[in-house]
């Protein structure tokens, strides 16, 4: 059937549904646990953000209050550390945890990080790709049961958008990993946090890690389904 493939229902979109569940009562509960506790030295995640960053000279990157929830990240193009409002004000261990990981985003900028260029290349056509691949595929599959052929130019073109979804989180991954390293070496080296509290930090950090662990199996599993759609896999639509 062109709209309803069982194979789809059980191979890719239960367990997608099955890691995304897992991944954000995993960050909520990691983060929730973490807001308990304060830091013994007092910084919010704003003080933290901004010592860090006038730490490793990048005196010219501004700290902004952004509204939402969880909607913390470092904006690559005007260079500014934004932190959701509970981050920003928060002298928690978990607010502290996400403001040093969005500041070790500016760090990787400021340094030429290599994996962040690449996925700062790679964002407008993972954009196009979640916008337009499946409506390209599935116009190629209206032509393919039509008489065009599987491999017509309009699934072709979505399965190479597709597919830059599945390269973008698989460079994104790193970086994201490598943003909270680098959070939770620099919090102990600059006295923002004592050791022993690094273990809080490290499983709110673990626990977002993990939603792009997830973000990534899901790009991959779509790519791998249509590759077998598309008979590219041995699939039955060859």
């Amino acid at each position: 059937m062109l709209w309803f493939d069982p194979h789809y229902l059980l191979f890719v979109a239960l367990p997608l549904l099955v890691l995304s569940v897992i991944a954000q009562l995993w960050v909520r509960s990691a983060y929730a646990a973490a807001s308990q506790i304060l830091s013994r030295r007092g910084f919010t995640g704003a003080q933290a953000a901004r010592y860090i960053l006038d730490s490793a000279g990048l005196h010219h990157v501004p700290v902004e209050e952004h509204p939402g929830f969880l909607s913390d990240h470092y904006d690559p193009r005007t260079k500014v550390v934004r932190l959701s409002p509970d981050v920003f004000r928060s002298p928690s261990l978990a607010a502290i945890g996400v403001a040093a990981h969005e500041v070790g985003h500016a760090i990787q900028d400021a340094t030429g990080y290599a994996p962040l260029v690449i996925r700062n290349f790679a964002v407008p056509l993972a954009a196009i790709g979640s916008n337009f691949g499946y409506i390209a595929i599935l116009i190629g599959l209206f032509m393919a049961y039509a008489g065009a052929g599987v491999l017509n130019p309009f699934t072709v073109i979505g399965l190479l958008l597709i597919a830059a979804i599945a390269v973008f989180q698989l460079v994104n991954l790193p970086v994201e990993i490598n943003a909270s390293t680098r959070a939770i070496r620099l919090l102990p080296q600059l006295g923002i946090v004592d050791y022993d509290e690094l273990p809080a930090v490290r499983r709110v950090l673990t626990a977002a890690a993990f939603t792009y662990v997830a973000a990534t199996a899901a790009a991959l599993l779509e790519l791998l389904y249509w590759l077998w759609r598309l008979g590219l896999l041995g699939g039955r639509d060859r």
